[in-house]
């Protein structure tokens, strides 16, 4: 199927570059009258100065680029359709790569996936860019930082997918330029602040907007959970979540599984599509993709409404398709429901649940697994009051993730095994991503506990990708947690790149005194560590509240 319909898809590839590169030209007719302040050859320079790859940048900006126009908005615009334009001829190359191995054909189907997930998010990069003023553009920083991060994520996840050998070689190879771009298109976008005050034009500052913190949380609560979240997340349940559809396992909803309920949800829905989940143990795979917007999914607690299964890498499932429990589409919730992948710590990675959703919220959720638990994959992610149990980094990918009063349960793991709560994957420098665990508790599980918890070397953190991050602020960190705080990956590989913080934690694993001195690690002072509060980080005042979600905006202690 795939070899068959390759025509199609890279005519459809090609289509889609001509109608961006159409729709960056026609919006810049519009923008004709703009001043000249500088050469265009000086503007494409000034701007290219920060970037990792200078000289890709200015062919493609000057490519791209009015001949007339030093605007930095249009030759940030012209970034953008420059990275439109090469990211359609890089993924189309997987479809020309034959090959029998059935690894190879399901890598060409990633890719597919992944160009449509980095289509959407460079076609919201560049309308968030024609629709705002140059002057405001750098209170959009964070937003098209977060979306173009997502792209370079996805180029990465592409290549890979494939096996080791020459065709894993030739799609790096293909990537290559398109990963130079995006690079480059971060960098352009964290620079245009200072680009605007040299040539003297004003920049507003961040305007986040003004809202009220409204928790809201659950039942069937742990004791730590404070009685106020409790008392208005019930609140919140009884009077604001009316659900469209419920499914219930014993035949007294409107479906029997999630999956039914999924498949007959409309089309077009305006407003949020609320599914209620009675209580229940949901043995099923489940997977929201990018078309399934703005849902919310609630159950009876998360150790009462339960989706589970068990595919691994060992049975032969590649990781990112082991997930339990799949959620793409942009302003996923979920609230009171457990996620679990049954596998066991024999049979290595196997994902509960894998988040690609954009500015998504989980309540009082429950993931359970061993290796792999939690693949926060991309985009702004936000968890209050979970629980999150694992192995070996049971929580790892690409997000801008924020995890607040959260509960992180290290299990016991296969002889001779370490565990490690965090493995992020940051690739590149001007990401904006990251892991913040803020206010939460890392302990050791009863599994754990049983054999003697310090029988078994446990990290806060190591580096999957070069820039990998992690910030630890105001947690309670238990005595179990090795003294040198965090592993190496592989020999001294992402040790002067990576950046691991810890600020004010307590509990005597919170001891920073014998931490590894790498250059990437550091203990970081109050206005560091503001810069991965909920507010800052993931721009939490602009949607969090909006939805009745529980979040503290700021550090906890003053």
């Amino acid at each position: 199927m795939v070899i068959a319909g390759s025509s199609s898809i890279l005519l459809l590839l090609l289509v889609v570059g001509t109608v961006a590169t159409t729709m960056y030209q026609a919006d810049d007719k519009s923008n004709s009258n703009s001043s000249t302040m500088y050469s265009t050859t000086k503007a494409v320079k000034a701007l290219c100065v920060g970037t990792d790859y200078k000289q890709t940048c200015e062919t493609s900006l000057t490519k791209f680029s009015n001949s007339s126009t030093s605007d930095p908005k249009e030759l940030l615009k012209a970034a953008v359709m420059a990275l439109i334009d090469e990211a359609s001829r890089s993924f189309s190359h997987s479809f020309l790569l034959k090959s029998n191995d059935s690894r190879v054909q399901d890598a060409i189907n990633d890719c597919w996936e992944m160009y449509q997930d980095s289509k959407e998010d460079l076609v919201k990069t560049l309308n968030r860019i024609i629709d705002t003023g140059l002057e405001d553009l750098p209170d959009q920083t964070l937003s098209l930082k977060n979306w173009l991060s997502a792209v370079h994520f996805y180029q990465e996840t592409c290549v890979d997918g494939f096996p080791e050998g020459e065709l894993k070689n030739k799609m790096k190879s293909a990537m290559k330029t398109t990963k130079e771009m995006t690079s480059n298109a971060l960098a352009l976008i964290g620079e245009v602040s200072d680009f605007l005050t040299m040539l003297g034009l004003p920049s507003s500052s961040r305007r986040l907007l003004s809202v009220e913190h409204r928790p809201v949380m659950k039942r069937g609560y742990p004791s730590w959970v404070s009685e106020g979240d409790r008392r208005l997340l019930k609140e919140h349940l009884n009077y604001k979540l009316k659900p469209n559809v419920t499914v219930a396992k014993d035949g007294s909803g409107d479906f029997v599984t999630i999956n039914e309920a999924i498949k007959n949800m409309p089309l077009k829905y305006d407003g949020r599509y609320v599914i209620y989940v009675k209580a229940g143990i949901y043995k099923e795979a489940v997977n929201l993709t990018s078309k399934y917007v703005n849902i919310t999914m609630y159950g009876d607690g998360p150790k009462k409404t339960v989706v589970t299964g068990s595919k691994n890498f060992i049975d032969g499932t590649k990781t990112s398709h082991t997930a339990t429990f799949v959620a793409s589409g942009e302003g996923f919730m979920a609230i009171d429901m457990g996620f679990y992948n049954t596998a066991g710590p024999e049979k290595m990675q196997a994902v509960a649940l894998r988040v690609q959703s954009d500015r998504s919220i989980f309540l009082n959720c429950r993931m359970g697994g061993y290796q792999d638990t939690l693949y926060a994959q991309s985009h702004f992610q936000f968890y209050r009051g979970c629980i999150i149990t694992g192995t070996i980094d049971f929580v790892f990918g690409d997000a801008s993730a924020v995890f607040q009063n959260c509960l992180f349960l290290l299990r016991r793991p296969l002889p001779n095994q370490q565990n490690i709560v965090t493995a992020h994957g940051r690739s590149y420098s001007h990401e904006s991503t990251g892991f913040v665990i803020q206010h939460c508790r890392i302990k050791a599980d009863r599994s754990l506990r049983a054999i003697g918890e310090h029988k078994v070397d446990s990290y806060l953190a190591r580096p999957w990708k070069a820039y990998s991050r992690a910030i630890f602020l105001e947690n309670q960190i238990g005595s179990f947690i090795h003294p040198a705080g965090y592993l190496a990956w592989d020999g001294d590989f992402a040790l002067d790149t990576l950046y691991y913080a810890e600020y004010n934690n307590k509990g005597e694993g919170s001891n920073v005194t014998a931490r590894v001195k790498w250059p990437g690690v550091h203990v970081i002072d109050r206005t560091t560590a503001d810069k991965y509060t909920v507010a800052n980080f993931i721009e939490g005042k602009r949607w969090i509240p909006s939805r009745g979600a529980p979040a503290h905006m700021d550090l906890y202690y003053r």
